[in-house]
């Protein structure tokens, strides 16, 4: 019954919405996919992203359809734009700048590196994917990601135990565990026994809280022996004791600003002007609200974890960390309005449902800066460091990044692949040697690759197999996805992928 009064899109998409909610799918469907160069792997990172319910894409390909693009293509019947990006670049460099994302797809480096630059300038983020025999590639180019929902794997809850606010304190004070009844005595949420016997601890220890593994154990001790006993003397079995006990060492982290966002904080786009976008404004907001409202902490992020309890007495704790967050997004919000003012923009350019969602994930906030394409080239700015320290290990995934540079090399020399055809593969093998040799004197890099490469990539002869585009085609789609979505933390900047070994790597060119 449930599921007939779902709407269709939500049972359509509900595991996907579990993920990135109702706002992460509305980013999907407003976006418009630029896609160049429909091939195995294009089509894969198209099919993964039109699956989840992408609004738009353009094709841009100019190259004929043959009869083998029939097996490995099957949106072939799509409105492809029959014209090469070359010659877009020429004539009309301004059609890229109207997509969310432009994602190029086995692009010859000049063709990557002129698009690269257009992209750059215009702030459009730009997915660099090439699938070459065995090896997976993706580059990201963007200049400035923010991410506000960046999702963590294990974050901490935000329970200020170590600095309780005051309506914290006197929820905290309105329970007298000795007084209790049995079945509240054992239905009393952990937070609220950890600080009660917190404070009992402070007392007795010039208000110092159990730091070292000796003081914690014996903090733990002293909620043990709070655990009610029966006529014998046995302790009863009280779960939310023993809840309490075991989370112990997280409930006593210190409540303090992630580095990370220290780091956000100090950062030169805080000064806002009415060209900052709202992610700046909200954050300067919340650093304003640290040092007036916050005392020093960021907004109260308002959740609690599961616990064993009675449902009145975990909804009235609940609704303590959730009026608090109310009220300090409300905070939030008013030093928002009056920075909007100061910048000559309407108070209402920011929603209130954006701040609250902002202040809630205040502590998990990233941005991404990514290095452009030319800086990642030029002999000046190379990455030599990144280069040279992972190609002390001579089979690192590096020495295929080295490697489909000197592909490129290859191409710029001779307008085609080595060893594409099979009487090519010897003869190719010395060329793709002495361009190896170009690129590594180039760039002035000590390091050694094995002539076993060159033979590898000789044999390769620019084949795209499918189960490697299948595989790149899902991190891509799934790349393209967190900046879209702006959720989740994207790589920055350079993912290999070894088939071979069914190994991968990030580096940051």
């Amino acid at each position: 019954i449930m599921a007939a009064t779902k709407g269709s899109k939500e049972q359509k998409y509900d595991r996907q919405l579990r993920l990135w909610g109702d706002h992460g799918q509305e980013a999907l469907e407003n976006a418009h996919v630029c896609l160049i160069n429909a091939t195995a792997t294009g089509t894969e990172i198209l099919k993964n992203l039109v699956l989840p319910g992408i609004g738009a894409f353009t094709i841009v390909d100019g190259h004929t359809v043959a009869g083998e693009d029939v097996g490995n293509n099957f949106f072939l019947s799509s409105n492809s734009i029959g014209k090469s990006p070359d010659k877009l670049l020429d004539n009309d460099p301004e059609f890229f700048h109207r997509f969310t994302i432009v994602i190029g797809v086995q692009l010859p480096e000049s063709t990557c590196l002129r698009l690269g630059s257009v992209l750059w300038s215009a702030s459009v983020p730009y997915l660099v994917c090439k699938t070459y025999g065995l090896i997976g590639y993706m580059r990201l180019v963007v200049q400035e990601h923010t991410v506000i929902e960046s999702h963590p794997d294990n974050a901490l809850e935000d329970l200020r135990l170590d600095q309780p606010f005051d309506e914290f304190k006197n929820h905290i004070n309105s329970y007298d565990l000795t007084s209790m009844e049995k079945k509240d005595h054992s239905h009393t949420p952990w937070i609220i026994i950890v600080a009660k016997y917190l404070d009992r601890w402070l007392s007795e220890h010039d208000g110092q809280p159990p730091k070292n593994y000796k003081e914690k154990e014996s903090f733990r001790q002293m909620i043990r022996e709070g655990i009610l006993k029966n006529l014998n003397g046995v302790p009863e079995d009280e779960e939310n004791f023993d809840e309490a006990i075991k989370n112990v060492n997280t409930a006593l982290n210190p409540t303090k600003i992630p580095s990370a966002v220290e780091d956000l904080f100090s950062s030169g786009q805080c000064n806002i002007t009415a060209q900052s976008p709202s992610f700046w404004v909200m954050l300067r907001a919340v650093k304003e609200f640290v040092h007036s409202e916050g005392s020093g902490n960021l907004p109260v992020r308002g959740t609690i974890p599961d616990m064993i309890a009675d449902s009145q007495k975990f909804i009235n704790l609940q609704n303590i960390y959730r009026e608090k967050a109310l009220q300090d997004s409300a905070a939030v919000a008013k030093h928002v309005e009056s920075l909007l003012q100061s910048v000559g923009k309407p108070a209402e350019s920011i929603s209130e449902r954006d701040i609250k969602l902002f202040c809630k994930n205040a502590a998990f906030l990233r941005v991404v800066c990514c290095r452009s394409l030319a800086e990642e080239y030029h002999v000046d700015s190379v990455n030599k460091d990144e280069i040279t320290s992972c190609m002390d290990s001579p089979d690192s995934e590096m020495v295929f990044y080295l490697m489909l540079r000197a592909v490129d090399r290859f191409y710029q020399l001779h307008s085609r692949y080595p060893g594409v055809y099979n009487y090519q593969v010897e003869e190719d093998i010395s060329k793709l040697k002495l361009c190896v040799n170009s690129l590594l004197q180039e760039y002035n890099l000590n390091v050694n690759i094995k002539d076993d490469y060159i033979h590898e990539f000789c044999r390769y002869g620019a084949a795209e197999p499918h189960t490697v585009s299948a595989f790149l085609g899902g991190s891509a789609a799934q790349e393209a996805i967190k900046i879209i979505s702006h959720q989740f933390v994207p790589f920055n900047n350079t993912f290999i992928y070894n088939a071979m070994s069914q190994t991968s790597a990030t580096y940051q060119l």
